[in-house]
């Protein structure tokens, strides 16, 4: 497509993935400021003030605050982040930071996670103002960086340094909720009413260093990769929450098929089953290994990261359980830990997310879910916020969205960007 026949919501994804916001955690990271300075300029465009903050050099947050028709009611926080995991081209059909359109969708890294999202709520938020045309509340749209390493330096020093960015708010909506998916054939939208509880971890293993040609029981590395396959071969068992009965019930309703069996209703969703598994349960995957520093020479230490999201209210008990399975000769450290969260599904914002999908999807179910992954919402629910997941968009049946958060060749239809745009708009004008 043509610049001129190409949708602003994606021409706007489109730019912000060309800026290469690529974030390694533990504080390395390319830095979100041109993506932050781009958006800022979008919001002043709407004749909107936005704010910036840069607590960390480079890692820059943005918020700008609409006014809305009725000031008694509380703010509602509109939110995205503006960092990707990082990208190996090699592995790409597409240059990751080129933003491809090809074949109606749009390449890139970001284009699911979640520079889509941030190009929404921007041509949104343009439909409502450019028309003159006011939201029924104050919408608080912030733009944060750091996302991707729990929000260390983004969310989280933002919540604690600028907590009047939201005065007055009480919810907040942002990623991974309001998305299609396809189980035997029908059509139902998941919106994301809560999340796992994340613990990034870790593993210590120490040994006794040595010359490469010895006979050695005392190898770090041995230890640690013990340690390692057992976490990853473990099965965690089924832990149900109110969230994910609900979930279960809303498929199997859907389908016909019983609810008493989560990995058979997930299996139904097709290229969804991976996703929906994973909140049922707790996950534990190893994903860096970090040893030595020559091929002669047996290190004295290794080390690896382990990914684990935990079902709210049960972190200890799995910090327990990973060290009996690890045992008493792996050290278990903490690098990242963060709340798990669920609320109701129900109330006014939860009724308007349901409509607005249902004005422009008529008869479509509209499900809740449980994140097995986390937002910015977490940082916001600390200074006293509820957040949903609530990004729409109406997707192929089989279009693998879920498989490319964090994947290769991360690609959307244009069509669904379009589609989200109308309905956050719809929503965002009523709720």
């Amino acid at each position: 497509m043509s610049d001129s026949s190409l949708p602003e919501v994606a021409r706007i994804a489109r730019d912000l993935i060309r800026i290469d916001t690529s974030n390694y955690g533990g504080g390395r990271s390319n830095g979100e400021r041109e993506a932050a300075e781009y958006v800022g300029e979008h919001l002043a465009s709407l004749g909107l003030k936005p704010e910036f903050y840069e607590p960390v050099p480079r890692r820059t947050n943005v918020m700008a605050r609409v006014p809305g028709c009725n000031p008694d009611r509380p703010a509602l926080v509109v939110h995205g982040h503006l960092d990707v995991v990082p990208a190996v081209a090699a592995d790409w059909s597409v240059d990751p930071f080129e933003g491809v359109i090809r074949d109606g969708m749009l390449w890139g890294r970001g284009a699911v996670d979640m520079k889509n999202m941030d190009a929404m709520i921007l041509t949104a938020v343009g439909d409502l103002l450019r028309v003159g045309k006011q939201p029924e509340r104050d919408l608080i749209l912030t733009f944060f960086a750091d996302e991707e390493n729990g929000g260390v330096e983004g969310s989280a020093l933002v919540v604690r340094d600028r907590p009047e960015w939201f005065a007055g708010a009480t919810e907040a909506i942002s990623e991974v909720g309001g998305y299609s998916i396809t189980v035997d054939d029908h059509r139902a939208y998941l919106l994301q009413v809560g999340e796992k509880a994340l613990m990034w971890l870790r593993l210590v293993a120490n040994g006794r260093a040595g010359h490469g040609s010895r006979y050695h029981e005392e190898n770090a590395i041995t230890r640690l990769s013990e340690a390692v396959a057992a976490i990853g071969r473990t099965r965690w068992p089924i832990r149900l929450t109110s969230t994910t009965r609900a979930l279960l019930q809303g498929l199997s309703d859907l389908t016909g098929r019983p609810a008493d069996d989560p990995d058979a209703l997930a299996a139904a969703a097709g290229p969804a089953e991976a996703f929906l598994r994973s909140t049922f349960r707790t996950t534990a995957n190893p994903t860096m290994l970090n040893a030595g520093y020559k091929h002669n020479v047996i290190p004295g230490t290794a080390e690896a990261i382990i990914d684990v999201r935990v079902i709210p209210g049960t972190e200890d008990d799995v910090l327990a359980e990973l060290q009996r399975i690890v045992g008493d000769g792996i050290r278990i450290e903490t690098v990242v830990r963060d709340i798990g969260m669920e609320t109701p599904f129900e109330g006014d914002l939860v009724d308007a997310m349901v409509s607005s999908l249902g004005r422009h999807d008529p008869g479509v179910p509209v499900i809740p879910y449980l994140l097995g992954a986390g937002t910015d919402n977490k940082a916001l629910a600390s200074i006293g916020i509820t957040g949903y997941g609530f990004a729409p968009l109406r997707l192929p049946a089989d279009l693998d969205f879920t498989g490319m958060f964090h994947g290769v060749d991360e690609r959307v239809p244009v069509e669904s960007l379009v589609f989200g745009q109308r309905v956050l708009a719809d929503l965002l004008s009523a709720c």
